[in-house]
């Protein structure tokens, strides 16, 4: 469904409307091709954290939704595009015991594994402190869903972003982990896997030299020239983290601050099949906008390419893929109420390069 007849519509969600005086399209930026709602009215008032996946039958989205995020009725929905538009959102994973109660789930990930299989990852649990992986997978390109299965002790699949499959088929998986200290630590590690997805084995990064330890969670995986793997994320000190490995993921570097801003919200990121990296996230120290597209050839000096959203409120969380046709579909969360889907042509970015981690001033159009 295009933007403009969404808004005409200004259907809310859960029972509020969003009027075209609320919501304003950003400027014409070159390379956007469509923004889009992927749903107008659903059973649930607040949504979050959504992945994006192409199947061989179309693309697949999902999301966490419920009363608020913690809430015990947060559950993982997921939509189908399908002939041109998004279908109904359905609820494909809850939180419920084997006893009855029931814990919100968190940050589902979509993955397609080996023979076409669709992986749906997903945490359980009261909070990012004490939760748990689960899985589900579909052979039918998200239609149907196999029971959900407890990771291993130990291994809590993607966190937010989806794994990459390297050169020789070996998936690895960025995760990290919260603890239950007051104030809780942020760790970062990989879950690496070579058999399709069936075992997986965990790899931290180094240690600082200097003993220090910079809380991040959340990364993205780049992949260089060479097989040299590059990922980058969240972290509590106003800027992006970074690490590197030269060796596929077998072992990482310590953990360095980039030059960009971060206000210790999620980002996504990947490698476009030309070379470049692309990278989604709020350009800024404080606050949930702007939210912004950034482009990179050597995932160091990093070029402003689109900004997505500058209005007042929350737009977070992004997703981001490359799809068969060489289009860029990122979703994120806008203001909590819907998910919204931009699809961008990389081909037509008008890229203006940063100095210093600063967003240029000449208006990116």
């Amino acid at each position: 469904m295009g933007w403009f007849l969404i808004l005409l519509m200004a259907v809310g969600t859960g029972g509020f409307a969003i009027s075209a005086a609320q919501q304003t399209q950003p400027a014409v930026t070159p390379g956007v091709r469509e923004r889009e709602f992927i749903f107008d009215t659903a059973p649930f008032p607040s949504v979050h954290a959504s992945t994006i996946a192409e199947t061989r039958d179309g693309l697949v989205a999902a999301w966490f939704g419920g009363t608020r995020e913690g809430a015990q009725d947060v559950g993982i929905w997921l939509s189908r595009h399908v002939k041109g538009g998004w279908s109904a959102p359905v609820e494909v994973a809850t939180g419920v015991q084997s006893d009855g109660t029931r814990h919100p789930c968190w940050n589902p990930v979509l993955f397609v594994l080996d023979d076409n299989v669709l992986a749906l990852f997903y945490k359980v649990g009261p909070s990012p402190q004490t939760w748990w992986g689960m899985v589900r997978t579909s052979k039918d390109h998200g239609r149907t869903w196999s029971d959900a299965t407890r990771l291993p002790d130990g291994i809590l699949g993607p966190v937010k972003n989806k794994p990459v499959r390297l050169a020789d088929e070996t998936i690895v998986s960025p995760s990290s982990s919260e603890t239950t200290d007051k104030p809780s630590l942020w760790r970062v590690h990989f879950e690496r896997s070579t058999d399709g997805g069936k075992t997986w084995t965990l790899v931290r990064p180094a240690p600082s030299p200097d003993g220090t330890e910079l809380h991040s969670i959340q990364p993205s995986i780049l992949v260089h020239p060479g097989g040299r793997l590059q990922a980058i994320g969240r972290s509590r000190s106003q800027k992006l983290f970074e690490t590197w490995s030269n060796d596929g993921g077998r072992t990482w570097s310590a953990l360095t601050l980039t030059t960009l801003p971060n206000p210790s919200a999620g980002t996504d990121a990947v490698t476009l099949r030309d070379g470049r990296h692309l990278l989604v996230y709020n350009h800024t120290p404080k606050g949930r906008t702007p939210l912004n597209v950034a482009v990179s050839r050597d995932g160091k000096q990093w070029a402003a390419a689109v900004v997505l959203e500058s209005e007042p409120g929350e737009y977070s969380y992004p997703a981001v893929i490359q799809t068969a046709d060489g289009l860029v579909h990122i979703t994120y969360t806008w203001k909590r109420q819907r998910i919204l889907h931009v699809v961008l042509d990389p081909t037509q970015f008008k890229e203006i390069p940063m100095v210093d981690g600063a967003w240029p001033t000449t208006t990116v159009r």
